[in-house]
């Protein structure tokens, strides 16, 4: 039985860790703070699911079908957008608070902020025109 070259075999660091356990377990009260803040993102594109039921399903003189289907859209694709970011942004600060780095500035907000813009110029709109 041949014996294989151990430069051709691979080393401990050849493998990839994975980022949950990379560096030092964080404080768990900063760990529950980054779940808490999570979790509210969460509550949020809920929110934004939660109002394009609401627009597409109990408001049908709102405005017609196809304005009411394309803001309803709108917020399906924000809440699952927000959703996704969410989850980054918690992977994200945890990753740094295990490695001891400052916590990563986030689009996030800037994003909400556009989407809450946006859908309230829409349906202002929506009603000046009824």
């Amino acid at each position: 039985m041949p014996m294989s070259d151990p430069a051709s075999s691979p080393t401990s660091s050849d493998k990839k860790i994975p980022w949950q356990q990379q560096g030092s377990t964080p404080d768990y009260r900063f760990s529950l703070a980054n779940e808490r803040t999570f979790l509210a993102w969460i509550r949020t594109a809920l929110a934004f699911l939660a109002g394009a039921v609401a627009i597409d399903q109990f408001a049908p003189t709102l405005a017609p079908p196809a304005v009411r289907g394309g803001i309803a859209v709108f917020l399906s694709l924000a809440a699952a957008l927000l959703a996704w970011m969410a989850y980054r942004r918690w992977a994200d600060n945890e990753q740094a608070m295990r490695t001891g780095q400052a916590l990563p500035y986030t689009r996030l907000l800037i994003i909400i902020a556009s989407c809450v813009s946006a859908i309230s110029v829409a349906l202002a709109l929506v009603i000046l025109l009824l």
